[in-house]
Formats: C-alpha cells, structure tokens, sequence
C-alpha cells in the first residue's frame, strides 16, 4: 500500500522487542495500515537478558529474574501465553556482609529500610549508636519540599550512616550500580519522598501503607520469577510472535536524517529505512552521532554509565567444605571486599544446576573500581575466588568460570536527571517531532520498567501518527 506508514525501532533489548510487540498487536486489533521494522546493531536481541546452556547449567549472563509484582512484566507473561513456563525463586535467609562477618538480613525490611523494630535492634549488624541514630526517624521532622536531591543523602539524613552504609546502599547500589549519594531521588525511588512529606516519619509511612503479610499454610512463593529454560524465554517468545522479518540484526543506524515528511535512517549495511515515526529504545549515549546536526542531544554525553562483570562460577559440591544456609549475601559499602554481592544460584533458582554441583554468580565494578572489569578473565576470576574464600571453604578451583562484562551499561540518573530528559525530550518534540526516546537511559532499569516504557512508546507513537 503506496499510503502504509512506517516505524522504525532502533535497539532490540527488551524495551524495544516490547514495543514492537504491542504495535504489531495495536496495527492487527485495529488494522492500521502500518507497518514495523526493528533494527539491532549486534548479532543477537535480548540486550542484557542473555542466557547460556553448558554442561546441563542454565547461567545467566545478564539478569536473572523478574520481580512478579511490578505488573509490565506478568502482563506481557500472559499476553504471550508462557505463565506454564514459570518459576519461582527458591526462598531462604539472606545475609550482608559487614566487617568479614555475614549476617542475617533483618527481617521486616523493605529496601533496607525497617518497617518492625524488634529485628534491628537485635541484629548485629549495627552498633547501638547506630540503632540509635536510626532511630530518630521517629522523631525528625519532614524534610523541606526540593524538586530533587541525593538519594544517599535523603536516607543520611533520616537515618544516619549506618543503616545507610551498611544495608540501603547495598541493596539499592546493586539495583542501579551506582553512587547513591550521586544518584537522584526522584528519578529511583519518589515513592520514598512522597511518604516522608505524607508521614513524617519514613518507617511510620512505611508501616501504614505497606501491605501486610499474608499467613499461608506453607513456604511463601519467591517474589522474583523466572522461566525453567531461563530468562532469555521471554526474549524468544516475544520475537517468536512478532511477524516474520520484522528484526534486522547486525545493523546500526549511522545516521538519522529529517526529511519533509518522516525520516531517512542510514544503516551500516549501506541501505535507509524510511520511517514516519522512529523510536529510540537505545543507550542515551549512542544519540548524539545518530543525530549529529542537533546540539541538544550533546547534553547526553554527560550523563556517565556504569560498567559490570557478571562472573559465574561452578563446582562440584565436595568442593565446597563450609556450606552457608542462604541464597547469598550482599557486601557493605565500607568493606575492603571487591565483589559486591554473591547469588547461590544452585539454593535459589535450583532447576539452573545439575545434582551435586554448585553455581555462584558474583558481580564486580563498584562505582569507585570500574577498572575491574577491564582485567582479565584470570585476574577477575582470581578476584572473586579470594572474596569468596573470606566466607566459605572451597578447596578446588571451580570446573569452569564464565565472566560477561557489561560496559556502560546502566545509566546513572544523577540528581536532576528527570529534568535533563523532560528538556531532551521537549526540545526532541520541536525539532525530530515524531523521535521517541525510551529505555533504561530514560525513566527506569528493571525490565518490568523497560517493558513498561516500550508499551507507553507505543502508545505515543500512535498518538503522533493519529494526528
């Protein structure tokens, strides 16, 4: 059809692998003359959700859960039909390593914060000045009303350094990999200011608004979710439905050029795709070349990114003399430990690991030691084991150890990083009308996030398209 209208998609991670499912499922439920292609610079989609078969492991490369109550993620679960394909985590203690010593996560606590009083002031993780100085959250009042501040500085000043640098910054720093002193509040967690301002008192807040636990005869399901083949299902399945061509790997876009009506994208392979509409499910900083002619997009370039290795590593269970009793640990800000958290992914996701074997997964590249990742695969896999030898006894190197780096890949929503978007994005409706920036660059890291924001996308784009 001479009059069919096209968008692009640029990137195929999970953020725009869902918007080019939800636009094909709009284009058929409402026949629009439409149509969608999806292009992706490496060899393979998925982005940092990537899994590999070995020696009857499942290791995840990348990510390796869901979080079942963020709702993005279980409805694209449903609409793809692969619920029966579900699992969940193996539930158990959990630990944080503070001062060469793993102790038990409190109990009652929601991203470090206490929600009940009795397991802090019992846990040894804290010195009594701590608990003390904690404490005061019951008696400071709420904070003066600021369009943005420091995530780590918000919780300072609510509880003080303790409960800061020993349980919320690990918890939180694993989620963005990065500084929280650096990062912004409103752009990670508003939910945490809105109850300040609502309640006073942060952990009153929290006592009064979050659900309450409810008694189940038997062990409670893991929050977090997988599938028995691994993460990379939903990958697979979401590209299994989109109609057949839609993607185009191995190919970059060098170049986004504005025409009079829509878009030219030059691609490496020397072809241009002609769009209507294009949308941009790609790192921020990869922009500001594809859009060379417009100096707002520059302004990316200084948002920084933060780079991780994922090292995995199995055994066989006679080499493991001093067992731990948990799905892992995470390690304190103030440790001299490198890694930064270990999974037992053999405890916690136990379908990932033949019988009599053992997988852990660790990760490396604090905000303050990216040069980690750049080591060797040795030099990082003998980093890891030394850590690991501080709380366990292993007596054999590991059968084999499988390191992915993963170089810049989270954005770091520094304090003011909301306004620096809304900016990019207003300028972006002026003069590329039609662009659609989305992803974990933008408004959020967790796939449930990159999901949601690839379904919004959409429906801006068809907006856009409508008018």
């Amino acid at each position: 059809m001479a009059d069919t209208k096209k968008i692009v998609i640029v990137g195929g991670g999970i953020t725009g692998l869902s918007a080019a499912y939800y636009l094909q499922k709009e284009i058929k439920a409402n026949q629009l003359p439409y149509e969608v292609k999806l292009v992706e610079a490496s060899d393979r989609l998925g982005g940092k959700i990537k899994t590999m078969k070995r020696d009857g492991y499942t290791i995840e490369q990348g990510a390796d859960s869901l979080l079942s109550r963020k709702r993005p993620a279980m409805k694209l679960v449903e609409e793809l039909g692969i619920e029966d394909k579900m699992v969940r985590n193996g539930t158990g203690q959990s630990y944080i390593l503070v001062k060469n010593k793993l102790h038990k996560m409190p109990k009652g606590a929601f991203m470090g914060i206490p929600t009940q009083v009795s397991p802090f002031l019992f846990s040894g993780i804290f010195s009594p000045k701590g608990k003390l100085r904690a404490g005061l959250d019951f008696m400071l009042p709420k904070g003066k009303a600021a369009t943005d501040q420091s995530l780590g500085g918000f919780f300072r000043h609510r509880f003080g350094n303790e409960l800061v640098d020993h349980l919320i910054e690990p918890l939180l720093s694993g989620i963005y990999t990065g500084d929280i002193d650096d990062m912004s509040l409103m752009a990670t967690f508003p939910n945490f200011y809105n109850l300040e301002q609502e309640h006073r008192s942060l952990i009153r807040g929290l006592q009064k608004t979050m659900p309450k636990p409810t008694k189940s005869k038997g062990k409670n399901p893991g929050v977090f979710f997988s599938f028995e083949n691994g993460l990379e299902t939903l990958i697979d399945e979401v590209h299994n439905q989109l109609d057949e061509g839609t993607t185009k790997l191995n190919t970059a876009v060098d170049h986004v050029e504005k025409k009079e009506h829509g878009y030219h994208l030059l691609l490496s392979s020397g072809e241009v795709y002609k769009a209507d509409a294009v949308i941009m499910a790609v790192p921020h900083f990869t922009l500001p070349k594809m859009f060379s002619q417009y100096d707002f997009f520059k302004s990316f370039k200084d948002i920084p990114a933060t780079s991780t290795a994922n090292v995995v590593l199995a055994f066989d269970q006679s080499a493991i003399k001093k067992d731990i009793d948990g799905t892992g640990f995470l390690v304190s800000r103030n440790s001299d430990y490198r890694i930064t958290a270990c999974t037992w992914t053999h405890k916690k996701w136990p379908q990932t690991t033949p019988e009599g074997k053992v997988l852990l997964r660790s990760y490396v590249g604090r905000p303050n030691d990216q040069s980690v990742v750049d080591l060797s695969d040795e030099t990082i896999k003998e980093i890891v084991m030394n850590d690991l030898k501080k709380t366990m006894k292993i007596t054999a190197e590991p059968e084999f150890s499988v390191i992915t780096r993963w170089k810049d890949a989270r954005a770091q929503y520094k304090v003011g990083h909301l306004e620096h978007i809304a900016k990019v994005r207003k300028e972006a409706r002026e003069h590329v009308p039609g662009v659609f920036l989305t992803g974990s660059s933008y408004n959020g890291v967790g796939i449930p996030d990159c999901i949601g924001q690839g379904e919004q996308a959409v429906a801006d784009v068809l907006d856009f398209l409508n008018r």
